[in-house]
């Protein structure tokens, strides 16, 4: 693994750990699970497939994001409209 993709899936991780702590079950479980996935990809060596697996980790990131402001907005939604 080259410099830069070290770099990159260092701050993957790093991004994703940040976004567990919100996480419903709970940040344990996200860590855990977060962790196990990218201990199991830790002996890949072929650069094709890492970059294709931080594109994937991005995209992840992405939806996690959308995940917590769908959250938000439907507590928002919920505080100040009236359902009737």
């Amino acid at each position: 693994m080259s410099q830069p993709q070290r770099r990159a899936v260092l701050n993957l991780y790093k991004t994703l750990l940040f976004l567990g702590r919100d996480w419903p079950q709970g940040y344990e479980l996200f860590r855990k699970r977060l962790h196990n996935v990218f201990l199991r990809n830790s002996e890949e060596t072929d650069s094709n497939k890492i970059d294709m697996m931080l594109k994937h980790g991005q995209f992840v990131v992405k939806e996690i994001e959308a995940l917590y402001k769908l959250k938000k907005y439907r507590a928002m939604k919920r505080r100040y409209y009236d359902d009737n």
